[in-house]
């Protein structure tokens, strides 16, 4: 059984986020994704609400913005408040039984957690993210998969779509309905798909916080 899932992805609940319901609907229903992690900054709001519609089909996420750069946890229960540090973030995520995920590691521009930052959590540590679909200007999958390699962790690639040109092209084949059970022991037998957005897919979290400032303002 081959399922296509993308666990790295924003909705209009993120402040650069664009997807909207009908858009992950049409996801699930296009054939293209079988799951979905929703993983909007600093809440779950979004998620849960999408995962009451489409059932598992739909992961609760959350981007974590800790003071050492973004974390993700996946199958959450509660929201992990901002601002604490990584060892304390990734403690959170363990405490509701979720799914340690790091997202873009070693990147500057997008927030990524350091290497140092990484070697301290690495044993809690689920998942890396060693392909990123928005990852251009600062693309650093070589050194996320020795990372990975390295410490013998899961890689998965995401969309980290932020819009309706993003998602679909970058995304992990694993051969089983995802829990938090199961989920790293999948990705590490998973295949990956990768191909970039067009370029409006890469710019959505800029326009998103323009569109969303000057409807506030």
């Amino acid at each position: 059984m081959a399922l296509r899932a993308d666990f790295h992805t924003h909705s209009v609940a993120s402040p650069d986020g664009g997807l909207t319901e009908a858009q992950y609907e049409r996801m699930l229903a296009s054939g293209r994704l079988d799951f979905v992690a929703i993983t909007d900054h600093n809440t779950i709001g979004k998620a849960l609400e999408l995962r009451a519609v489409h059932g598992d089909k739909i992961i609760v996420g959350e981007e974590i913005t800790t003071t050492e750069g973004e974390i993700i946890g996946l199958f959450l229960k509660e929201v992990v408040p901002a601002g604490l540090s990584a060892a304390e973030a990734v403690k959170q995520v363990k405490a509701q039984g979720g799914v340690v995920y790091i997202p873009h590691p070693f990147e500057t521009v997008r927030s990524g957690v350091s290497v140092e930052t990484l070697d301290r959590i690495a044993s809690q540590v689920d998942i890396v993210e060693v392909r990123n679909g928005r990852a251009v200007f600062q693309d650093k999958s070589k050194q996320a998969k020795a990372w990975a390699a390295k410490h013998q962790v899961a890689g998965a690639a995401s969309s980290d779509a932020h819009g309706k040109a993003g998602w679909g092209r970058t995304y992990t084949v694993i051969s089983d309905i995802p829990t938090a059970q199961n989920l790293a022991g999948l990705v590490k037998a998973s295949e990956h798909q990768h191909r970039r957005p067009a370029f409006r897919g890469i710019l959505y979290p800029k326009l998103n916080r323009i569109k969303k400032w000057r409807r506030n303002a």
